[in-house]
């Protein structure tokens, strides 16, 4: 007599997409699968890697955080882990509310890895004062269900204690720990020099109000192989279909827009998987800008980099992990690459590494989960299944005008245009005949604005702006 084997532990992880998820980037940049930013994948990923163990099969809730979902979840899932950002931030205000009614009905233990709050350099909390009750009403129901809650680094660690929160850990973020307990990177060149390839990243804010637009002009004039390396999704709109809905992608200085010389060289990408994105950037000498998952992900790829720090979010994750850093209202706009490069040390990172992953670890431990190098195989089924799937390339500048780049494009809005006609018959049916209530199932991320609103690009993408593009220059 054998006996049975023991049942698995069901992981529902909070996270855009499954890292084995394959989508054109058509469908990609319209479901979102990166929740506005692609930043989020590379810590998702990373989580999904850390609890895959041979005990535990791990699922992705697409982000979804609907508390009528409960019911399922509570009867599905032994465990609801959920990697955040900077959540503790006016605008996620009213997201963060939705996770909490959701976790309110949970009776599964909820795991909060990494979370942060958003202030300015000088750890300022008093924009947060107005969502205090907010905060502190997710954080309690998360404590009932947990040992303790993750934080990102000591700014948040602070805030939370001084509302009365005890069982707080500063962990990090997950993504910094992707291979383990183990960190190399060495400088490949003793200097840059103009044959140096370099990626540059960085946010409309920084570039609007810090500053950014200057530096990444003037490095793009030094560096004729600089690349910059987006994650909004408007961003991605605007690289692969020339045009977004977001009044905030009209701001011109930012490498993204179309009238941009970098855009119009072919020098931008932006990432849909964390796997390609890591793999191209092994080509590059050095990354720099104000994004912390954009140099995290070069740090992953074992090349040198420098965050340009402009809030407490990537201040207190950049001081943790001790990566190279500057306030990026105390860098010069002239200041040369070559002059982070040079300055930046790693030895606080790599030295101490080790110990940081021992104490994320056990966070874990302490919080009933078990992670792949220490209780698995150390990443490397994660890794395998990764490495048999063909993942789309980065989204780029829309600069061509050859068949073949613009028959999938087309291909995939008249799919869409046929999707939601249909949907539109269906209803207008339905209101004829005054059913009630109205129902049609739709996708993930349509919602009731989808239709006129997947028309209208459909109409621009297709009509006026394609031939203007296609027109020959005056």
């Amino acid at each position: 007599m054998t006996d049975e084997p023991t049942r698995k532990k069901r992981i529902l992880l909070r996270s855009g997409k499954s890292p084995f998820d394959v989508d054109s980037l058509e469908q990609s940049l319209h479901r979102d699968v990166f929740a506005t930013n692609a930043g989020n994948l590379i810590f998702s990923d990373a989580a999904h890697k850390l609890l895959m163990t041979p005990r535990a099969e791990v699922s992705s809730n697409g982000i979804r955080t609907v508390a009528s979902e409960a019911a399922r979840i509570n009867e599905e899932y032994d465990a609801f882990v959920v990697p955040l950002a900077n959540a503790f931030r006016p605008t996620f205000e009213r997201p963060l509310q939705r996770m909490t009614q959701l976790i309110k009905k949970l009776r599964i233990p909820v795991v909060v890895l990494g979370v942060g709050a958003q202030a300015d350099l000088q750890y300022n909390a008093s924009r947060l004062k107005p969502m205090e009750p907010t905060v502190r009403e997710f954080v309690t129901e998360v404590l009932n269900r947990s040992a303790s809650i993750g934080v990102r680094g000591e700014f948040t660690e602070q805030y939370l204690k001084d509302m009365g929160f005890r069982d707080v850990e500063v962990i990090g973020c997950p993504s910094m720990f992707m291979n383990g307990d183990t960190f190399q990177i060495e400088k490949g060149a003793e200097a840059l020099t103009a044959e140096s390839r370099i990626s540059v990243n960085g946010s409309h804010s920084a570039v609007r109000s810090h500053g950014l637009d200057a530096i990444i002009r003037q490095a793009h004039e030094r560096y004729p192989h600089l690349r910059f390396v987006g994650q909004n999704l408007l961003e991605a709109e605007l690289l692969h279909w020339r045009e977004t809905s977001n009044p905030i992608g009209a701001l011109t200085s930012m490498p993204t827009h179309p009238s941009h010389p970098m855009y119009r060289e072919g020098k931008v990408r932006i990432y849909v998987d964390p796997a390609t994105w890591i793999s191209d950037l092994r080509e590059f000498d050095f990354s720099f800008g104000s994004r912390i998952h954009g140099n995290i992900a070069a740090l992953l790829a074992g090349v040198p980099s420098t965050v340009l720090c402009s809030d407490s979010r990537t201040l207190e994750l950049c001081r943790y992990f001790g990566i190279p850093h500057r306030k990026i209202s105390e860098t010069p706009k002239n200041i040369d690459p070559a002059e982070l490069y040079a300055a930046a040390d790693f030895g606080d990172l790599v030295n101490g590494h080790k110990e940081r992953f021992l104490r994320f670890t056990g966070f874990m431990e302490r919080n009933g989960l078990e992670n792949t190098f220490t209780h698995g195989d150390g990443g490397a089924a994660f890794d395998a299944q990764l490495s048999k799937l063909t993942l789309p390339p980065a989204v780029s500048p829309w600069i061509d005008s050859d068949p073949a780049s613009l028959a999938g494009r087309f291909s995939w809005m008249r799919g869409r245009m046929e999707e939601l006609t249909e949907q539109n018959s269906k209803l207008r049916s339905q209101v004829a005949k005054k059913a009630s209530p109205v129902s049609i199932k739709v996708q993930a991320g349509d919602g009731a604005a989808a239709w006129p609103s997947a028309y209208r690009r459909a109409r621009r993408v297709v009509g006026r702006p394609v031939r203007r593009f296609l027109r020959p220059e005056q």
